[in-house]
């Protein structure tokens, strides 16, 4: 029989149910899952950064801001780069990709650059959502980068004080309903946030080990752009299941740019190395996330058409989360006890 504290506990269990969703579904509507992830992603490296408490709040955010600082250089040396070769690569790579269609009577749609942005702008023209997206680029990617220093800001407050209440004393017990409810939200923030750090932290380990075997072979064959591959497969490693495709289409295609034979053999040094990431994969992602494949591919596949590349991002430890906090709840066993 549940005491009148039992069920006001249920109920601040309840209203925090629902006052943790209703944030998540004006994040997806309003397309601020840039905002969250920035958030998230700044309060993990702030945690790290103290050292098993070794180092004060205060020290830590400043080692943040001048890491943040680096990594901004970083991302707009990438950038810069990336873009300057973009012509380059389809200069060199094109005629090669040719005479390799060519050879194996495979069909292509082009036959130099000027054809292939000419059949780019026709599948544009043709596509009117994809010409808005176009159209709202350089806005989206200054919306991305606003959001992204607002998620900064907010993590290093998050950091520096997290209480909800601060009119209660830290160490004192909730003696009212929005207490209690302050209690409960925190806690499935807690749950949250060691989802997103269990999934991100986990994705960080298999790309960071998939670039740098990538960049092994990359440097040691004199591939070109290397600055360009190394970030591309870095930054695609850490969308699940179809990064790897995506950064290995691109590190082929360049290959291109060389000749077909060191296309053909970038090809088959990434197969390899991802059949050995497989079994690191599994112990990796079977360990700490333990979702089947297409619950996950179905997952990346909504978080795409909700919110872009960060839903797919998000998706996973969405997944994670919805999955703690229903493995929580205990279901009462029904079985009648016979009678003595």
């Amino acid at each position: 029989m549940s005491t009148p504290q039992t069920a006001v506990r249920k109920r601040a269990t309840l209203l925090s149910y629902a006052i943790i969703f209703l944030p998540f579904i004006l994040i997806a509507w309003l397309h601020l899952v840039t905002l969250l992830l920035s958030t998230f992603v700044s309060y993990y490296i702030l945690t790290k950064l103290r050292f098993g408490k070794r180092l004060g709040k205060k020290p830590a955010v400043a080692v943040f801001l001048i890491l943040l600082l680096a990594v901004s250089y970083g991302i707009t040396v990438f950038t810069n780069q990336t873009i300057a070769s973009l012509p380059e690569i389809a200069d060199r790579a094109i005629p090669s990709v040719l005479q390799w269609a060519e050879r194996f009577q495979v069909p292509l749609p082009f036959t130099d650059f000027e054809s292939l942005k000419q059949v780019a702008r026709e599948t544009l023209s043709n596509q009117t959502n994809y010409l808005r997206k176009v159209a709202g680029l350089a806005g989206a990617a200054v919306m991305h980068l606003t959001l992204g220093l607002i998620g900064c800001v907010v993590a290093v407050n998050l950091f520096l004080n997290s209480r909800l209440e601060l009119d209660r004393p830290p160490s004192s017990a909730p003696d009212n309903l929005y207490s209690l409810v302050c209690d409960e939200i925190a806690q499935r923030f807690v749950t949250f946030y060691n989802s997103f750090t269990t999934v991100i932290g986990a994705q960080l380990i298999i790309s960071t080990i998939n670039t740098c075997l990538t960049a092994c072979f990359v440097l040691l064959v004199g591939y070109p752009h290397p600055v360009v591959i190394i970030g591309t497969t870095f930054l695609c490693g850490l969308l699940p299941v179809i990064g790897n495709l995506i950064s290995n289409s691109i590190i082929v295609c360049i290959g291109f740019e060389v000749s077909a034979g060191m296309a053909m053999l970038a090809l088959l040094y990434l197969v390899v190395i991802h059949k050995l990431e497989y079994f690191l994969n599994s112990k990796i992602i079977g360990d700490r996330i333990r979702n089947p494949l297409w619950l996950t591919l179905l997952g990346l596949l909504l978080g795409e058409r909700l919110m872009g590349i960060p839903g797919m991002i998000l998706a996973p430890v969405v997944l994670h989360y919805v999955k703690t906090e229903t493995s929580r709840i205990a279901v009462p066993d029904e079985t009648p006890t016979s009678a003595p």
